[in-house]
């Protein structure tokens, strides 16, 4: 049988009244928790385990719960960086200490907590967590659309517009908006004969690759790689790699980097 510790645990540790009996919890198993000790009531109608993360109760004692960045992070979305502070969501709008605040209806959907970020973080932190949420089935691009129609969010608009759901990976999203940014055309997931595909392509000339913490997964995979990477020279593509802290603390290098590069084999072509 299902208990409240049970759900509470499915719900990160803190959940309300309502949320529980949505999840089949009655009041009564509500109060049983609560006489056993195995529950604790935080606020009015807020219920959490005894080991609940601290700033998840200091949350739920504002009726607040994870919005945007912090939110995007727990549901596994691509996040740049994890914010200072963790950002919350409640209806009531209120500063609570330690937290960002945004005034939003509870529980919060994949479709809210994507439009917060895109409103508060900068617009590559707020792609990035847009793009893995259409690229996952979260959200609908044409639900997304919808949220930004007034003209003084003509900006979010634009920026929804530049989601590319066959994106592989937060690497390659944050290449492409610093590349397009800087003016230059970049095409995505592009086969080239006999070798397969780039991850990206810029100017029709030149290839990036994009290397993840774990790059290599066998020795089988560290040959096919090297095999890829000679027949970028046999082909005609030079290609250039990247990673995630490359972009991240030098993504005015990158780009000079790919300038350069781009000067150097066009007159080759």
């Amino acid at each position: 049988m299902r208990t409240i510790t049970d759900a509470l645990a499915e719900m990160g540790g803190v959940a309300s009244t309502s949320s529980l009996t949505q999840a089949g919890l009655s009041r009564r198993n509500i109060e049983a928790g609560l006489l056993d000790a195995s529950v604790q009531r935080v606020a009015r109608g807020v219920y959490a385990l005894p080991d609940a993360d601290p700033w998840l109760i200091h949350a739920g004692r504002h009726h607040a719960v994870p919005g945007c960045v912090t939110a995007a992070f727990a549901t596994g979305l691509w996040v740049v960086r994890r914010p200072d502070k963790p950002h919350l969501a409640a209806r009531h709008g209120k500063p609570i200490e330690g937290c960002v605040v945004h005034r939003s209806g509870v529980p919060l959907t994949h479709l809210d907590l994507v439009c917060q970020s895109l409103r508060c973080l900068p617009p590559l932190e707020g792609l990035t967590i847009a793009e893995s949420a259409v690229k996952k089935g979260l959200v609908h691009l044409s639900d997304l659309r919808g949220r930004f129609p007034a003209a003084r969010e003509m900006a979010f608009l634009g920026l929804v517009a530049r989601i590319r759901p066959q994106s592989g990976s937060i690497i390659e999203t944050m290449a492409r908006y610093l590349l397009e940014e800087a003016g230059l055309t970049v095409e995505l997931q592009v086969n080239i004969p006999g070798m397969g595909h780039v991850d990206l392509l810029v100017d029709g000339l030149l290839g990036i690759e994009t290397d993840g913490y774990a790059y290599h997964s066998s020795r089988a995979a560290y040959r096919e790689d090297r095999r890829r990477w000679n027949l970028t020279v046999v082909r005609g593509v030079p290609t250039l790699r990247v990673t995630f802290e490359m972009l991240l603390s030098e993504p005015r290098e990158f780009v000079r980097m790919v300038h350069q590069a781009l000067a150097t084999y066009r007159p080759a072509h």
